[in-house]
């Protein structure tokens, strides 16, 4: 096998995001009686009764269940609706996701992007649809593995969207992203940002909320291994810098303060023998490289990062970042390992918050458990991006050694240490979940997330008060099909 070809063999394998823990909790932030409970201190509801979700042991667990490709596309309007949409609401609501064309992907993490969209106006869920990403690899039926090195349009662009500039894009993990036609969700093509970007677009991109630039990098297996972008609230680059690393390591996401760039350089290694000798994930896990924390200022120079060491771990997702006087502080979904060898449930999940003394000449470091209920995939108020934040918002994962076992939903109170949690039954299974403003304050607003039902075989999109998390949803649209588990969503406004 050329190296070209092995450099293709799972390149970005998102292996890990979300497993339910028995954490130690020495040390935690949250009382240990408000773990499982309602805002009203109550435990959560739960239905018990209701068969254990199984799988066939002879087919991958991503090709079954909620987990399964859907494999047409289509349209539906006049959706039914149980309780009522917020009249506010008002916009079209874009989540992606892994969907094999063939039904044949070697992960769940590895399929063709599709995206789904339902549009909401005035109360009323007027219309569903959805659409694969019209990628080289869609277009010629490829799976992954087959187009090459999936660099610059040559990905799956499944994971994210984001809505800058008047454009939905859509991101893989490495690679161009794609523009999609908010209108009809069909792809308009990968998008460079007039040529300007040569190198990879973050799956995780922040825009920030007072200057409207596009905070993003791209990292590589070749160097440059990491490069930070900004992008005006215009679209155009203004700022690339390449910051020094000794080798390429997997980045999946990042976080920004008013002031500062934050990257996590964490021990999964790009391993190029493992390439070329086949092997389909050539991510290891590898502690003796270290793990380390680099703080820069935002549009500042590569040369100015400052790092600090800290214990070798694992961090797919964080909910924010923001400065308070010396110390960034950063929430952060921390999972002990993965590429280990384990599968997707092996991985031990916890809520930590970090923080970075700036101080004088050597950055100190500070860990703390905020929870260690398996929960990930969260989301803020993104009017707080980069500034203190006081709610988070996750999935909340059950145990089963089978298949990820997605829940509830949660959200933790960082002032309080109360983490309330939404339960929909032992059936039910939730998706992330998206925050849409609808006050001025923050965590004011509703919580939007597709939800599989696994007694009916269809999904709906519920609707919660992101205030009150423990009420379950003011409303459930239901959908024309089956809505696969996803990845990552954004709302834009009507």
């Amino acid at each position: 096998m050329n190296e070209r070809a092995a450099l293709n063999q799972l390149l970005f394998n998102r292996r890990a995001l979300l497993k339910a823990s028995s954490a130690a909790a020495a040390g935690l932030l949250l009382p240990a009686w408000l773990i499982g409970c309602g805002d009203d201190g109550e435990p959560a509801t739960s239905q018990q009764s209701v068969p254990q979700l199984t799988v066939d042991p002879s087919r991958p667990w991503w090709l079954q269940n909620g987990f399964g490709p859907v494999l047409d596309e289509i349209d539906a309007s006049n959706l039914r609706v149980r309780g009522a949409i917020p009249p506010q609401l008002n916009g079209l609501y874009v989540r992606n996701g892994s969907n094999p064309q063939k039904s044949d992907s070697p992960h769940w993490f590895f399929g063709d992007g599709m995206v789904h969209g339902v549009r909401l106006e005035n109360g009323n869920a007027v219309h569903y649809s959805n659409r694969y990403v019209r990628t080289p690899l869609y277009e010629n039926g490829l799976s992954f593995g087959q187009g090459g090195p999936p660099d610059k349009g040559n990905n799956q662009s499944n994971v994210s969207c984001v809505y800058h500039a008047g454009k939905l894009l859509t991101s893989g993990e490495i690679g161009f992203p794609y523009e999609i036609n908010p209108a009809d969700l069909s792809t308009v093509g990968a998008y460079s940002f007039a040529n300007k970007l040569v190198t990879s677009f973050t799956a995780h991109p922040k825009i920030d909320p007072a200057t409207g630039y596009l905070h993003f990098f791209g990292y590589w297996y070749l160097p440059p291994y990491l490069t930070y972008h900004v992008a005006d609230a215009q679209g155009h680059i203004i700022h690339t810098q390449q910051i020094s690393v000794k080798s390429p390591t997997m980045i999946h996401s990042f976080a920004i303060t008013e002031t500062d760039a934050v990257f996590w350089e964490l021990p999964v290694v790009f391993d190029l023998q493992a390439a070329l000798n086949g092997e389909i994930n050539p991510f290891k896990w590898t502690p003796s490289y270290g793990a380390r924390i680099g703080i820069m200022p935002l549009m500042g120079k590569g040369r100015d990062i400052r790092w600090i060491e800290i214990d070798p771990c694992y961090v797919f997702h964080e909910v924010n970042a923001y400065r308070e006087g010396d110390e960034v502080v950063i929430d952060v979904c921390r999972l002990n390992s993965v590429f280990d060898g384990n599968d997707l449930n092996s991985a031990i999940t916890s809520h930590h918050r970090w923080r970075v003394n700036t101080a004088g000449t050597q950055l100190s470091f500070r860990d703390q458990v905020v929870s260690d209920r398996a929960i990930d995939l969260p989301s803020h108020d993104r009017r707080f991006t980069g500034r203190k934040h006081r709610y988070g918002w996750f999935v909340h994962t059950r145990p089963n050694l089978a298949t990820p076992d997605l829940g509830g939903i949660a959200r933790v109170d960082y002032q309080t240490g109360a983490l309330a949690l939404w339960d929909p039954g032992a059936a039910r299974h939730s998706n992330e979940p998206f925050f849409v403003p609808a006050g001025a304050g923050e965590g004011e607003g509703w919580l939007l997330s597709f939800v599989y039902d696994r007694a009916r075989n269809t999904s709906d999109l519920v609707i919660l008060d992101a205030t009150n998390v423990a009420a379950g949803p003011v409303a459930e649209i239901e959908m024309p099909r089956r809505v696969p588990h996803g990845f990552h969503g954004v709302w834009i406004p009507a």
